[in-house]
């Protein structure tokens, strides 16, 4: 019997055994649906975790109103605050600068409207396609339990979160960076201060993190600015593992890692187990917006550099239309090149705030990208995908992590990872990848996620203990299995395989032993053998962060990336946009301004105007497809591509107003031209021109 042969015969007998086992859980069910048991308080909760039917919802589709923000109160407040004419904890006892929003069809699309009574309408587009953003909404699960039980780390007014455990604890230990970036949504070296975190505060932050119940983290990212210029950063990486997070992360651009193996594996020993990675796209041109004339290098040396440590890496690409979006299939297939090294990457479709947020509405509509956006350029440039089919909201993972929470039982110090987002914050789908032949097809074009997650829950909401539970967890994966559909080298036992890793259905000591340890305590030796299991789970992840133009109080409450303060944990959202947190609290905490810094701390160098990286080297082992590495940017647009190109036709069209002034007042009203006046003693040959002033 020949290869082609052989595979079909195999399988038609994985169709078989799938068939077989529905049929086994769905009989199982029929008993097991009667008196399931108790949810349970586990020990990381001072609650029960909730059955699927206990879950609540936002009101979703449309026509909808929701509670939104007017952004020209907004400023207006949050100057009024930062000059001192207004206490800060008004944000806690008022809605400032809340008006209604609606959310409305128009011509196939989703978009939201609202009008505030002194700076007049907005309005902004949600989704390109309404079926999408429908198909996205039916999926989503029910928010998690509420999310906290205390009133010190979370009393900030309509920005507090009000739902779901977190997902990632967000901890940024200064607002320096070594680059210039436009767009950045924190202005990092333009505020003329600066706010770095010091030991003790760190450790206080990390330290209240944990005690609050139910346990919001189970990882923690350093940000900022750029984290690794902080002198804090290994000795933050080294107290978060103390502390027992599960993932301690850093959202990075890169260049200290790609500069210095050294600091790579110095990162990995203090306990950094994943790397967020800011990467715009495939080739030095595709980043070039970024003003560094050879990022790509970097972010190449930084992957093979972090990747050799131990530390994972995902890429994040924020993608602003007509100026990357066509970026998105090379950087998906950078990653299919390359599924030893990179098992997801997250696009982050622009947020307007920060250096963006007196964004022109003529440029903000131009360059709006939204996760539906995302959903058709992956099936347009790879080929990828059915958008009402293959995508699903974040939040629909938090039904897999209700069952993994059952699974481990009421004695777990830590919950299970829990996106629960809301459906309009963020998407994904997924590829099983073969890492030795790069065999490859979408997960949700084999695998039925709706129906899997269904009957998840059904397992779930029973309760019925490790071993039961695990069967019948594995039938329902069989159950939906489609093998036709599936990758070609692609058998029911790879399936099983992989789902044992991710779940430990055979228990934790057969599956620690057959993939390597997957938790916080993992050994460099774990991670090699899991890289060395032949599949990848690529996930490709949509996360759209709001801003003052689409806010939406309902997705703030129920935020899963907070950020940890001075001040308390705030809405990822609520602090780089909304109301403006982040300036409030940075200049409330600032640790000095950028003058008197530098004369104490010195400068440090920023990578700008097309200045260059200093590597050691720029060898790697990773594999680019030289035709999207090549593509030169073509410019879309006559107008404005950022902001410093928009505050410099602000100040070209001033001038020029200001000369057809002129000219209209000397030639039509024939009033005399102003004359200049000396204020200052004459130069002398040695001394500057003295200063001149106009005189009405």
């Amino acid at each position: 019997m020949n290869r082609v042969k052989r595979k079909r015969v195999t399988k038609y007998a994985d169709w078989v055994i799938a068939r077989s086992a529905g049929l086994m859980f769905d009989s199982l069910q029929f008993f097991n649906k009667y008196k399931p048991n108790p949810s349970f308080i586990p020990k990381w909760s001072d609650k029960p975790v909730l059955k699927s039917w206990q879950k609540t919802k936002p009101t979703l589709g449309w026509p909808r109103e929701t509670d939104s923000l007017c952004p020209g109160c907004v400023k207006e407040a949050r100057d009024m605050i930062l000059s001192g004419e207004e206490d800060w904890k008004t944000l806690i006892n008022e809605k400032v600068g809340e008006i209604k929003a609606q959310i409305i069809e128009r011509d196939g699309q989703v978009w939201m409207v609202k009008e505030c009574p002194i700076h007049g309408p907005y309005e902004d587009i949600m989704s390109i396609d309404s079926k999408f953003l429908s198909w996205i909404e039916q999926n989503f699960p029910g928010r998690d339990i509420p999310a906290h039980n205390d009133k010190d780390l979370h009393n900030h007014g309509s920005s507090s979160i009000r739902y779901g455990r977190g997902a990632v604890l967000t901890v940024d230990l200064t607002n320096r960076c070594n680059m210039m970036c436009d767009p950045c949504f924190m202005d990092a070296n333009q505020v003329g201060y600066v706010h770095e975190l010091t030991w003790d505060e760190i450790k206080e932050i990390l330290d209240n993190a944990v005690k609050i119940k139910p346990k919001r983290q189970m990882s923690v990212q350093f940000s900022g600015g750029e984290p690794t210029l902080s002198p804090y950063f290994l000795d933050a990486t080294r107290y978060a593992r103390q502390l027992g997070y599960v993932s301690v992360q850093a959202a990075t651009n890169g260049i200290e890692f790609a500069r210095s193996k050294e600091f790579c594996k110095q990162a990995y020993e203090s306990g950094l187990r994943l790397a967020y990675l800011q990467f715009d796209g495939i080739g030095n041109d595709a980043n070039s917006h970024r003003q560094v004339g050879n990022l790509f290098d970097v972010k190449l040396r930084a992957i093979e550099n972090l990747h050799e440590a131990g530390i994972g890496i995902v890429p994040v690409i924020t993608i602003v239309n007509g100026v990357n979006n066509d970026q998105v299939g090379p950087v998906i297939r950078f990653a299919i090149d390359n599924p030893d090294k990179i098992d997801f990457v997250s696009f982050q479709p622009v947020s307007f705030t920060g250096r963006d947020e007196d964004i022109t509405p003529e440029r903000r509509l131009r360059q709006r990208y939204t996760l539906s956006h995302l959903a058709y350029d992956v099936k347009k440039q790879v080929g990828i995908g059915e958008p009402t089919r293959d995508w699903f909201p974040l939040s629909l993972y938090g039904a897999f992590a209700d069952f993994a929470d059952t699974l481990r039982g009421p004695q777990a110090e830590w919950g299970q990872v829990s996106c629960g987002c809301h459906p309009n914050c963020g998407v994904a789908t997924a590829l099983m990848v073969n890492k030795q032949n790069k065999d490859w097809a979408p997960v949700p074009q084999f695998l039925d996620i709706p129906g899997l997650t269904k009957d998840l829950q059904k397992v779930t909401d029973a309760a019925r203990g490790k071993r039961l539970t695990s069967l019948m967890a594995g039938l329902a994966v069989l159950k939906h299995y489609k093998p036709f559909q599936a990758p070609a080298s692609m058998g029911l036992t790879d399936l099983i395989k992989t789902f044992d890793m991710l779940f430990a259905l055979s228990g934790e000591e057969k599956a620690t032993k057959a993939y390597g340890h997957g938790g916080p305590d993992r050994t460099f030796e774990d991670t090699l053998k899991r890289r060395n299991f032949p599949w990848n789970v690529l996930v490709i992840g949509g996360m759209w962060f709001q801003d003052l133009f689409n806010y939406d109080f309902r997705r703030t409450e129920m935020c899963i990336i907070p950020y940890a303060t001075q001040l308390g944990e705030i809405s990822f959202c609520a602090y780089n946009t909304g109301i403006g947190w982040r300036k409030i609290i940075e200049n409330m905490y600032k640790s000095a301004s950028v003058s008197e810094w530098y004369k104490t701390r010195g400068k440090h160098e920023i990578y700008a105007k097309g200045k260059n990286v200093n590597l050691d080297s720029t060898e790697h082992s990773l594999k680019v497809n030289p035709e999207d590495a090549d593509r030169v940017r073509v410019r879309t647009s006559d107008g404005p591509m950022t902001a410093a190109e928009e505050e410099r036709a602000r100040r070209r069209a001033a001038r020029e107003a200001q000369e057809a002034r002129r000219f209209y007042e000397e030639t039509v009203l024939k009033k005399p031209s102003v004359e200049l006046v000396q204020i200052a003693p004459p130069p002398s040959s040695e001394e500057p021109v003295a200063e001149t002033r106009e005189v009405a």
